[in-house]
């Protein structure tokens, strides 16, 4: 069983570069071993709906460092080792939150602790693979939505995967590459415009998302390239969706009201606890680039 590092941020808003909390756990033959965490001031505001689930507002982060007052700091923990983390959202975040302040993307090495879990236990491949779900599933007891709790469920998560399916963190490297086992694929076509089904092979695949606003793209090739990297894409929020792609909103025509109906909607189901994430379109295409890495 292979050392490596485990890593979560926090973000104020929808904007994936605006990373307010940043926890490490590293791990030595399935235990951690060591941790840093911090607040980060993402020079952004903070949106009421991020504050209620991870308790970060501005007066937290009030003379806490910016991402490159730590962007050292990472690099020392993580420059030559496996950093896991459990989707590809932290990943994207730390990529997003780089490209913010002009600084060199990272080249670590990164490992999804989500694939890992979906090709280890079956009932998980499609589904229910979120870190809160897995870890009662794995009677492992967490601070979910703190920075350093996270990163430390999401290395247990990795660790049980290890156990059960006796492969070392090297080999997760390779298998997370390969199809999920869950029968042949499926096509992703579809003649409607909002509403595809994902390629069963891709990275995303298990997650379903919706578009919202005007984005830069056809709305037809936004859909296409989300079912293309294995997300289901649904015309409206449901109790399957995980993500709220938010584009630019044109605010006369939200019969006055700062967000869309679908925005509001999801925001409706997060505060009853349904797992929504909702990220701009710039966080999305982000996410998109790195599957494919």
């Amino acid at each position: 069983m292979a050392n490596f590092i485990a890593l979560d941020v926090e973000t104020a808003n929808a904007d994936m570069a605006s990373i307010c909390q940043i926890g490490i756990a590293k791990f030595e033959g399935g235990k951690p071993v060591a941790e840093w965490s911090s607040l980060i001031d993402p020079e952004d505001e903070f949106d009421g709906m991020n504050v209620s689930i991870h308790g970060i507002d501005e007066r937290t982060v009030r003379g806490a460092p910016r991402f490159p007052d730590v962007r050292g700091v990472l690099a020392e923990w993580c420059e030559g080792n496996i950093v896991v983390c459990h989707t590809h959202f932290d990943r994207t975040s730390v990529h997003q939150a780089s490209s913010k302040y002009r600084l060199p993307p990272p080249e670590w090495t990164w490992l999804d602790s989500a694939k890992v879990a979906r090709r280890t236990w079956g009932q998980f491949a499609q589904r229910g693979y979120g870190l809160g779900n897995l870890c009662e599933f794995l009677g492992y007891s967490y601070r979910a939505h703190d920075a350093l709790e996270d990163a430390k469920a999401c290395g247990v998560v990795l660790c049980r995967a290890m156990e059960e399916s006796g492969l070392a963190v090297a080999d997760w490297l390779k298998r997370v590459k390969g199809p999920l086992v869950i029968g042949p694929s499926s096509s992703s076509s579809s003649s409607a415009i909002h509403k595809m089904k994902g390629n069963p092979n891709g990275p995303l695949y298990g997650e379903t998302i919706v578009f919202t606003g005007a984005l830069s793209l056809p709305r037809r090739q936004a859909t296409e390239l989300a079912a293309e990297a294995g997300a289901d894409v649904s015309p409206g929020i449901n109790r399957w969706v995980t993500t709220l792609v938010v584009g630019e909103q044109d605010i006369r025509s939200l019969a006055g009201h700062k967000r869309s109906s679908k925005h509001r909607k999801a925001l409706e189901l997060i505060a009853q606890g349904q797992d929504i994430r909702i990220i701009g379109e710039s966080g999305f295409l982000e996410l998109l680039r790195l599957t494919k890495e």
